[in-house]
């Protein structure tokens, strides 16, 4: 199978080239029946292939056009025109005025078409629009509302009861006693609650009770 394959190839790569240079061969007959001698009348046929190729590998690359469907018709003409033209139906040594003019044309013709094939931009295919953005939880839920304040309470309601007052142990009612009359000794004045706390080492609470109890 892979041998049969193999000549497949080769007999097609073959044929490639017997057509390819018989098409050379009509090309260059042509445009030196033209009155395009020497090194110009082996010029034409590379021209005309190459601007063959450029259109096609322009098709394929970039897929099919307007600019790369008529140069590659073109091209093919001249290809098969001339073909034609030496299979008899034009006397060679006396050619058309008109073959003359396009044959001299052609040149320019082919700068023309190849410069486009190779320096047209291809057209820029929109953007697709991006997909939405999912909702964040935030915009999906919104935040809770605060909870009310509970009511005031009514004006004829019980007061609360104030704090029932710490029992005081004698004991430290008389020590508290004898620091407090040193401190009017000495200073001359009565002492206040936050220098009796600080001097008996008490909570608040206890300091007050204690004060309570010296007057």
């Amino acid at each position: 199978m892979a041998a049969h394959a193999g000549l497949r190839v080769d007999a097609v790569l073959v044929q490639a080239v017997i057509a390819g240079a018989l098409s050379f061969a009509h090309l260059h007959d042509l445009a030196a029946a033209a009155g395009q001698d020497g090194w110009k009348a082996w010029a034409y046929p590379v021209s005309v292939d190459l601007l063959l190729v450029a259109a096609w590998r322009r098709l394929r690359s970039e897929g099919p056009s307007r600019l790369a469907w008529s140069w590659f018709l073109i091209a093919l003409f001249a290809s098969l025109g001339a073909n034609v033209a030496t299979a008899g139906f034009l006397d060679l040594a006396d050619p058309p005025a008109l073959l003359r003019l396009g044959i001299a044309g052609w040149p320019a013709l082919a700068f023309l078409g190849g410069t486009l094939l190779a320096h047209s931009a291809k057209p820029q295919s929109q953007p697709e629009p991006s997909a939405p953005e999912p909702e964040s939880a935030s915009e999906r839920d919104p935040a809770p509302l605060p909870e009310p304040e509970p009511p005031a309470p009514a004006a004829d309601e019980t007061p609360a009861l104030p704090a029932p007052t710490p029992a005081v142990p004698p004991v430290l009612v008389d020590h508290a006693r004898k620091v407090a009359d040193e401190y009017r000794i000495r200073t001359g004045s009565p002492i206040d609650t936050d220098t009796l706390r600080a001097r008996l080492g008490v909570p608040p609470h206890l300091a007050d009770a204690i004060a309570a109890q010296l007057t």
